[in-house]
């Protein structure tokens, strides 16, 4: 039966691969989207805030053409939907902008017509999708995942972060498409270095999951990835290098990049000379940035209750002052 009064659910943005872990480690971010979908006589888009500029607002759309995989799926057919959004994630900075988008049409078309679809399942539709099921298992479950894929079904565990543990990212102004991040990408790689990347990613999730905080910087070294990105983002080499003995337990590029991204013990008494030290030596290479410290989310997505006593506006409005 689909929802006569629609529905609205809220998306965490994400990390991905956390140095070692590449295309295998999320972290859910408390960075926000919102979409709201109901049934409609006609498609249409209401789309709102900066993050929204240049979506499309036709069934060319992500969020509709997820939602349509989704009734696909379930065998229901709802060709004509009304779609509202509104989003905090930063577009191509890795930040899991279309992995939010992927899990919010997905989690809000299954809602919309009485969830006949496992979380599960919308996992292994997400990753298909993707590519990969770092971003979307932390934007639906929340926490940190860990995950493999091996073309038709993702496994994963959630582990729940620390509380101690912080997060600082920075953004630089400058976008950066996940195509041309892998695009630098080698074909091979050596077997010392598959080595070298598997036995710190299985440390890093050891770490996490035990708080062994004193683990962590050495974990989130890095040989896949980062070494060949590191030309798309000035200064982030000098940064992987000097930022642990400025107060992070461990640096990385934050997805495809150009975020980088600190995990910090809040307990640190460092934590404004490493944010100040991240910022100026962006800026020495000429590159502007904000930072914001953050806590590891750990809701994944959420669907709304009660959402026919305020507007998609009003709600939002809400949600982003408090």
């Amino acid at each position: 039966m689909i929802r006569n009064e629609g529905v609205r659910v809220k998306v965490p943005a994400s990390t991905a691969n956390l140095g070692p872990g590449f295309d295998t480690l999320g972290m859910a971010l408390p960075i926000y989207s919102w979409i709201e979908m109901k049934e409609s006589e006609c498609t249409q888009f209401h789309l709102y805030g900066d993050q929204m500029n240049g979506l499309s607002k036709d069934k060319s759309n992500l969020v509709y053409q997820v939602a349509q995989l989704v009734f696909d799926e379930a065998g229901v057919s709802v060709p004509e939907i009304e779609i509202s959004m509104y989003s905090d994630i930063p577009l191509t900075r890795g930040l899991g902008s279309s992995a939010s988008a992927i899990i919010g049409g997905m989690v809000a078309a299954n809602a919309l017509i009485g969830s006949p679809l496992s979380n599960d399942k919308l996992f292994d539709m997400a990753t298909n999708l993707e590519g990969h099921p770092d971003n979307v298992g932390a934007s639906l479950f929340g926490g940190i995942i860990t995950a493999v894929w091996d073309g038709t079904h993702a496994d994963y565990i959630r582990l729940e972060p620390d509380n101690n543990l912080e997060v600082l990212v920075v953004i630089p102004e400058f976008q950066l498409s996940t195509s041309e991040a892998r695009s630098v990408l080698p074909d091979q790689i050596s077997r010392e270095d598959a080595v070298y990347n598997i036995s710190r990613s299985s440390l890093l999730v050891a770490a996490l999951s035990q708080g062994r905080f004193e683990l962590i910087g050495r974990a989130m070294s890095d040989r896949l990835h980062q070494p060949y990105r590191a030309s798309l983002v000035p200064g982030m080499s000098r940064i992987l290098e000097e930022a642990p003995n400025r107060g992070a337990l461990g640096v990385a590029l934050s997805g495809a990049g150009p975020t980088l991204l600190a995990l910090v013990d809040r307990r640190n008494l460092r934590k404004t000379d490493l944010e100040t030290y991240l910022l100026d030596t962006l800026r020495e290479y000429g590159i502007e940035a904000s930072a914001r410290w953050l806590d590891p989310a750990n809701d994944g997505v959420i669907i709304s209750e009660n959402i026919r006593f305020n507007s998609f506006l009003d709600m939002i409005k809400g949600e982003v002052e408090a």
